[in-house]
């Protein structure tokens, strides 16, 4: 799938850096039911001072490029999975994907319209039956903890797969929305491995 500043995500921004549509998926283990979940989200919104990236405070090192003039947007986030799942468990899965862009750093404001779908694919609904009944698959409530996780890991990828898949694109009246400087967030993220990786050299000395 396209990601970045494509299709329905070319007017997007996130955190106020250029952004759009970003995707991701997990499989799990077999011994987890080898489900498949996959998410796809337009990301469109969040301030810049509050993105993280893995929990990295990216947003407080990059503070130039913003634009001329803030507005805030709303996250469309689609869950989907093959796991046997009805709709109680569904509301569930969908609960989840607002866990994950949280990890991003936005709290969701006032003003943003956020909301997520979740849907699954594992169980064919006929239009009519001659008994008038059938049957249907549901996985059991305790093996939902796997996909909960799944969820949240792949809509926190999705956001920033938008965003780092997104180009810096100019609009009307020369208005401009810059892409977030891969080069700089490389080496963001490297400093913040090293200074983890020191203060765990301290606390094993």
């Amino acid at each position: 799938v396209a990601e970045g500043c494509v299709g329905a995500g070319t007017g997007m921004r996130c955190y106020e850096f250029k952004a759009g549509i970003g995707t991701a998926s997990r499989v799990l283990p077999e011994e987890q039911g080898g489900y498949t979940v996959g998410v796809l989200v337009n990301a469109n919104g969040g301030r810049r001072e509050q993105l993280r990236i893995d929990g990295v405070p990216v947003g407080e090192e990059i503070t130039d490029l913003k634009p001329e003039w803030h507005r805030d947007g709303s996250f469309i986030i689609v869950v989907a999975t093959d796991a046997p799942l009805v709709h109680r468990q569904l509301l569930q899965l969908a609960k989840r994907g607002a866990f994950g862009l949280a990890r991003t750093g936005t709290p969701s404001t006032h003003s943003s319209g956020d909301f997520v779908i979740a849907f699954s694919t594992a169980n064919v609904i006929p239009g009519d039956t001659e008994e008038s009944t059938f049957t249907f698959k549901m996985l059991s409530n305790d093996r939902m903890d796997p996909l909960y996780k799944a969820v949240i890991e792949a809509t926190e990828e999705s956001v920033i797969n938008a965003m780092t898949a997104a180009v810096t694109t100019v609009g009307i009246n020369g208005n401009t929305i810059h892409a977030i400087p891969l080069d700089r967030l490389q080496k963001i993220m490297q400093k913040y491995s090293r200074l983890a990786s020191e203060f765990e050299s301290v606390e094993h000395r």
